[in-house]
């Protein structure tokens, strides 16, 4: 059976090598005679597959010695919870960037525990674009201040990381992380579901800062508490086991790939020829404004609504899937992470071109 072009937007396509070697390894992982799904989680066996996950996303990411990375669950959407439980630190207020669904979540659940002020929105222009910094109306008292790095509905990216001076910066990385080079050491925090660019659904990562550590006031429950997780190494309970081993194969294929500068490159030349495809003619649609596309998401419009459905069935025919657009913007969406080859692109091209001359 030959393998779809899978454009989901999450969970979503992963490195062939990845799911090739898992499948080797999963009645017997090195000689254990177990299979990474049946091990301890406090056994030797996985602990050194935690272990060296771990290093292979800090030698990824350049990541601080006084970073801690944890493995957690519950998702980026429990992060909207813990980051103000753990930051607030007795504020009342913290800062908060609107540019889509996910960043307007986030906003949901802080109103839980403070009064989140939106200092930035691109609302005004249904999300199609990332504010400029020089026109947040930032609060030198507020506990944190938080955006969303890439808008995965929209498919709005920010390519420069803003600078917040003392405040500690919060970002949810979930669809872009492991994507490009990131300076980390400009951030207190940063979150990301693994369902995208690292793994299967059910491993949620935090990079935080160890000066955050312990500040929540009050003490937040103990899943709640970022220190606690780090205090125990992530495993205060059992964790997403076989989600950080796929992750930690990931992590490996990316070093192969010439880690992220080298899978950043390959990610510029895939959005690229999708979005010049997109310019070229008028069939076919993309409202962003280009300097703040997205290279994970790409959400386009065809000339007529009433071509959809007929559009994304001939998609499936043609050996590509999950390119409907969310509900909430309709259209079209193809999400090109990290795992997605170029090929997979040119495949979409092509069919776009056809499926134009056909009904332009």
């Amino acid at each position: 059976m030959s393998r779809v072009f899978n454009f989901s937007a999450g969970p979503a396509v992963l490195p062939e090598p990845v799911l090739r070697q898992a499948a080797e390894e999963m009645l017997d992982w090195r000689g254990s005679g177990m299979s990474v799904m049946e091990m301890s989680h406090r056994g030797k066996e996985f602990i050194s597959i935690a272990e060296t996950a771990e290093a292979d996303l800090r030698e990824l990411l350049s990541i601080p010695d006084n970073y801690k990375v944890l493995f957690l669950q519950g998702g980026a959407t429990l992060q909207f919870e813990m980051v103000p439980l753990n930051l607030l630190c007795g504020k009342t207020s913290a800062d908060y960037v609107n540019t889509g669904e996910w960043s307007k979540k986030a906003i949901k659940e802080a109103k839980f525990f403070c009064k989140p002020n939106v200092v930035a929105s691109s609302e005004d222009k249904k999300f199609t674009y990332a504010p400029a910094q020089s026109e947040w109306k930032l609060d030198k008292e507020a506990a944190y201040i938080h955006y969303t790095a890439n808008e995965t509905i929209g498919g709005v990216e920010f390519h420069w990381t803003p600078e917040t001076g003392d405040v500690p910066l919060v970002c949810d990385m979930s669809s872009n992380i492991l994507s490009k080079p990131v300076n980390v050491s400009k951030y207190g925090i940063i979150y990301a579901g693994a369902q995208k660019n690292i793994g299967p659904a059910g491993l949620t990562i935090v990079i935080i800062r160890d000066d955050l550590l312990g500040k929540g006031v009050p003490t937040p429950a103990s899943m709640l508490d970022y220190k606690i997780h780090a205090e125990n190494a992530s495993m205060l309970n059992t964790p997403p086991t076989y989600a950080i081993y796929i992750a930690g194969l990931v992590f490996k294929w990316l070093k192969g790939e010439g880690g992220l500068a080298g899978i950043e490159k390959k990610n510029i030349e895939k959005s690229k020829i999708l979005y010049d495809f997109l310019d070229a003619g008028s069939f076919y649609t993309n409202p962003v404004r280009k300097e703040d596309r997205s290279r994970m998401n790409v959400p386009f419009t065809l000339k007529s609504a009433d071509f959809d459905e007929e559009f994304i069935k001939g998609a499936k025919a043609a050996g590509m899937i999950q390119l409907k657009g969310h509900r909430s913007v309709g259209g079209m969406r193809a999400s090109i992470y990290n795992s997605m080859p170029i090929e997979g692109i040119r495949t979409l091209v092509d069919y776009m071109r056809e499926f134009e001359v056909k009904h332009g």
